[in-house]
């Protein structure tokens, strides 16, 4: 049976599938267009069972926010190797789900959104079939607030989001400053006051037990633990962290330098490394 370029062209541009595998895939269903979506859509499934374990530790992170800066997103598209990550398509593909997510309010709603005819789990499973390894969407977070920002790290490997109690003309660089913070220190919580009373709890006792090694006193422990228990906060929250870019201040003290006014009022951060 002829298979003409264009028919081939048509198949590789609707799926983003290599020119033989398209080729195959017409010649396969006869030149049925539609048969041959559903031949590679198929040999996607097969691949996904296959594959199913493998681990998807590399990847493509991105944060984008909406044209008024209301709604921002994070999501991560997790593949096997870096050479995938790194490939022109791959990260076009990772820039169209981001865009889409940024109509969704969840993660569920977003694998079952369209995407050109599909559903996007569905488009998930063909990538996996053309790219030949596990290819998954991993991540989803979603922040919205009267301003939000965003910072990826160079690499497409950390994001951030971070959102602002108000906007007005400080608000793109405090968001900017403050998010970079967040990609860079990974951050536990807000602050001390946000922290999960369990971790509290494990780092006062991580601090008793280490103290009782070095042989103090039990009664002198809490205020000892207590002490160390405000440095953690100082290491670990985000307002109290020492600014990455003068360490002389805190988070909280750079903020108010920016803008009595604005406050810091949540963020997210997703990491491949």
């Amino acid at each position: 049976m002829n298979i003409t370029a264009s028919e081939v062209n048509k198949l590789r541009q609707t799926t983003g599938a290599g020119m033989m595998d398209c080729k195959n895939a017409l010649v396969e269903s006869k030149g049925d267009f539609d048969k041959a979506l559903d031949f590679l859509r198929k040999k996607g499934q097969k691949v996904a069972a296959n594959r199913a374990d493998r681990e998807s530790s590399e990847g493509v992170v991105l944060a984008k926010v909406n044209s008024e800066n209301t709604s921002g997103i994070i999501i991560s598209l997790n593949c096997e190797t870096d050479f995938v990550a790194k490939n022109e398509d791959y990260i076009k593909l990772a820039n169209q789900i981001a865009d889409l997510a940024l109509n969704h309010k969840s993660l569920d709603s977003l694998l079952n959104a369209d995407f050109n005819g599909i559903s996007l789990k569905e488009k998930l499973t063909e990538q996996t079939g053309i790219i030949g390894e596990k290819i998954e969407l991993k991540e989803f977070k979603r922040i919205d607030n009267n301003y939000v920002g965003f910072y990826v790290h160079a690499g497409n490997k950390i994001a951030s989001l971070v959102s602002l109690s108000e906007k007005n003309e400080k608000s793109e660089e405090l968001s900017k400053n403050i998010a970079m913070q967040i990609a860079a220190m990974n951050p536990i919580s807000l602050d001390e006051n946000n922290v999960d009373k369990k971790i509290i709890e494990k780092e006062i006792e991580i601090a008793k037990e280490q103290l009782r090694i070095e042989g103090k006193p039990e009664s002198m422990l809490d205020n000892i633990a207590k002490g160390k228990l405000k440095r953690f906060f100082k290491d670990n929250t985000l307002l109290n962290q020492a600014y990455i870019k003068d360490n002389k201040v805190s988070v909280n003290s750079y903020v108010k330098t920016i803008s009595e006014s604005i406050k810091v009022e949540s963020f997210a951060r997703v990491s491949l490394v």
